[in-house]
């Protein structure tokens, strides 16, 4: 249980990472941030390929075909819809309804009634997810009180990244349930050479869409010398991708793994709250600035959340 959580803990702190790339780099539009991470993530996962050709090479067709689906689904589509919810309403709006993903993995996890996971009782598991909402709206209304001043906060640009960030919600709620039932049904796989073979079967899709953006480009600038593949900071740019995809990709995925191994499903969707407070942590260190006391409360609010569904024990079903 506990080391479960621990590795929770770390895929939270890596993937709060994909939060702050579009914020460092605006003028990049939501595909090229997509196709860029996942590119890099796809080209670090083939020497590591190689190192674990051995584990990859029992992966059957039906395996890679859910190694694809899981690449698509909660990477490529994942991510478009986050960055372009980013994009569109700041980091508050995208951050506070991906803040959500906890309870409603924990609830969907519940509802579909897995014979494997066990049941969490309704009763012990209703007030650790409603402490956990409280938490989650006082962060981000300290965050909307921040942004509500700001000049393009028109109702129509946030109901697009609203919009979008429910989009980027569904994929992850099916991701991380879909990656949990694969990892509990092959117990004898290696965690590190199932995070590879996604990212694997990531590239060839990112390559595809970077492809199709470059013909977008190419035939939408005035010139062909106004295309640039690698932005306006390419340099930034490159090195961003490269961080971002090894570190959240690669090694946010290979912890994600090992928790969904070691913790019911229900469970780790809860421990998803990392990735909400670590993107909250560097987006004050972005700015600079020190988290008001209702960010406070409510960041205490959620660790509340998390340890208390953490002591319920699944009961198991009767046949």
């Amino acid at each position: 249980m506990w080391s479960g959580m621990a590795f929770a803990l770390m895929a939270g702190l890596m993937w709060g990472l994909v939060f702050i790339g579009p914020l460092i780099l605006p003028e990049y539009p939501a595909v090229l941030h997509t196709v860029g991470r996942y590119a890099a993530f796809g080209l670090i996962a083939l020497p590591l390929a190689w190192l674990d050709r051995a584990e990859l090479r029992r992966l059957t067709r039906a395996d890679w075909i859910e190694a694809l689906k899981l690449a698509a689904v909660g990477n490529i589509v994942y991510y478009l819809f986050l960055a372009s919810a980013i994009q569109r309403a700041g980091a508050p709006l995208p951050t506070m309804i991906i803040g959500t993903l906890p309870v409603v993995i924990s609830i969907t996890a519940n509802l579909r009634g897995s014979q494997r996971d066990g049941h969490l009782p309704w009763g012990r598991l209703t007030p650790a997810l409603l402490v956990m909402l409280a938490g989650i709206a006082c962060v981000n209304q300290a965050e909307f009180a921040a942004m509500a001043g700001a000049a393009d906060a028109g109702s129509r640009r946030y109901a697009w990244g609203a919009l979008l960030a429910v989009g980027a919600v569904a994929c992850w709620t099916w991701y991380p349930i879909r990656n949990g039932d694969w990892m509990r049904a092959h117990p004898d796989r290696n965690a590190r050479a199932w995070a590879t073979a996604q990212g694997v079967a990531t590239l060839p899709l990112a390559l595809t869409g970077y492809a199709g953006y470059l013909a977008w480009a190419a035939f939408t600038a005035p010139t062909l010398a106004d295309v640039q593949p690698l932005g306006p900071r390419p340099w930034i740019f490159l090195g961003l991708m490269v961080s971002i995809g090894l570190l959240a990709s690669w090694l946010g995925t290979l912890c994600w793994n090992e928790a969904s191994r070691r913790l019911p499903t229900a469970l780790a969707g809860q421990l998803i709250v990392f990735e909400t407070l670590a993107a909250l942590l560097y987006a004050f260190l972005l700015r600079g600035e020190w988290p008001t006391a209702l960010t406070v409360t409510g960041i205490a609010l959620l660790m509340t959340g998390v340890l208390v569904a953490v002591r319920i024990k699944p009961q198991a079903r009767i046949a």
